[in-house]
């Protein structure tokens, strides 16, 4: 059993990264493997409504790195989308990530099932926007959610400031512990 975390902020080894790492230790120590992904420094181009992934077969013809990572987030039990607050929204290729993957995916039901949800880091505002833009996409897509002690989003705006956040740090170790929970009771 696999959980991925997704980060799709544009600076590696940042307030994103760090508590997405955080999270998937949490689900590590309850046994699963885990994976974390980084969009930064991959080509990943917004959906263009070609709908080629809606008639035929199950891909994009646009060439760039989504594909794999498509194939990544079939494979895994459980997937979490991460992001900055970027003008009160998801970051443009974690927002591409979703439209392509969403659109290749939906109609062939590959996320179904699956466990999932959404992490936001946030200086100051537009958390609970972001937070709610990607649940949504988790929702749509037929994906289990769990909860936590609180909505997924924790504070920080210099690399490393998220790590001062108590409660974010926290919300974030629960949502993984709830993660691999849900995923070991669905896999029986």
């Amino acid at each position: 059993m696999k959980a991925i975390g997704i980060v799709g902020s544009p600076r590696k080894n940042g307030n994103t990264e760090i508590l997405t790492k955080h999270t998937l230790k949490a689900i590590e120590e309850e046994g699963l493997d885990t994976e974390l992904i980084r969009l930064a420094g991959l080509d990943i181009r917004p959906c263009d409504a070609c709908m080629a992934c809606r008639k035929g077969e199950e891909r994009c013809p646009i060439d760039d790195d989504l594909f794999p990572l498509y194939i990544k987030m079939k494979g895994a039990e459980a997937i979490i989308l991460a992001s900055p607050v970027y003008f009160g929204s998801a970051t443009p290729p974690l927002k591409a990530l979703m439209d392509r993957a969403g659109y290749i995916g939906g109609p062939r039901k590959a996320f179904a099932g699956k466990v999932g949800g959404p992490l936001v880091v946030a200086r100051r505002a537009g958390q609970n926007f972001t937070f709610a833009q990607i649940m949504y996409w988790f929702h749509v897509l037929g994906f289990f959610m769990p909860g936590s002690t609180y909505w997924n989003i924790a504070f920080g705006r210099d690399k490393g400031e998220v790590k001062e956040d108590e409660e974010g740090l926290r919300t974030a170790w629960n949502f993984g512990k709830n993660i691999a929970f849900l995923v070991k009771k669905l896999k029986g």
